[in-house]
């Protein structure tokens, strides 16, 4: 099996960390990057292959994964000289990736079994398939339901569900055919187009743990749980 890493963002919203150091190679705890982890889940899910998309200090991250074989694993790179969006980085490398892969973002921690997402991509016959979450909002004020100039409805303070993007994905090569290598591609922009075109992703859904370091409040929640969570992260690894 294999997987894409997308490593190749500024970190922008997790300043000052990510001034000296990629996002995916903070540090978690006091021995484990962000990076470190992912690499050790996914040789545990049964990945043997990897290719990391690399763009702002990505050297650095080249340095510190080397060919990936402390993990049993085997790492190319690519190299992402403009900002080509999430899922822009793939189109420069389709003819070295197999039909069906893993694709996911490089500064995710979560004990989401990346191999059952691939596994459940191949069985398939979607497109693409997004590992989903369920996020609650809470509504601190009453909700209002009005007709015209009418309140048809109310709620006190509602709890609302919605299921998210984890930043995993199962994807297959043919779904990018079409596509101009150079150009940006966001995944949004993928969504919509398949959504489009009558070709719907589908969903894997996961209720486990899962912490999007995005800014230095998620960072700061992902140190204070690592050591909580430790062996649930990297178990078997």
């Amino acid at each position: 099996m294999h997987a894409v890493i997308l490593a190749g963002g500024k970190g922008v919203r997790l300043r000052p960390y990510t001034t000296a150091l990629p996002k995916p190679l903070v540090p978690i705890g006091d021995q484990h990057a962000i990076l470190e982890i992912v690499m050790r889940q996914l040789a545990n899910a049964g990945f043997t292959t990897c290719t990391i998309a690399i763009g702002h200090l990505g050297h650095i991250i080249r340095a510190y994964v080397g060919n990936g074989s402390q993990w049993g694993l085997r790492v190319g790179y690519t190299t992402e000289d403009s900002p080509l969006g999430t899922m822009g980085p793939l189109l420069t490398m389709l003819d070295r990736l197999p039909e069906h892969f893993l694709v996911m973002n490089g500064d995710i921690l979560t004990d989401l079994d990346f191999g059952a997402v691939l596994r459940s991509h191949e069985a398939s016959d979607a497109p693409l398939t997004i590992a989903t979450y369920c996020r609650e909002v809470r509504i601190d004020f009453g909700v209002l339901t009005t007709d015209s100039k009418q309140v048809v409805g109310f709620t006190e303070k509602p709890t609302l569900d919605y299921r998210v993007s984890m930043g995993v994905y199962g994807l297959s090569r043919s779904t990018l055919d079409g596509y101009t290598p150079g150009l940006p591609l966001g995944f949004d922009e993928l969504v919509l187009d398949l959504l489009r075109d009558g070709k719907p992703p589908a969903a894997h859904e996961f209720d486990g743990y899962w912490l999007d370091i995005g800014r230095p409040d998620d960072y700061d929640r992902a140190n204070a749980e690592f050591t909580t969570h430790r062996d649930l992260l990297l178990r078997g690894a």
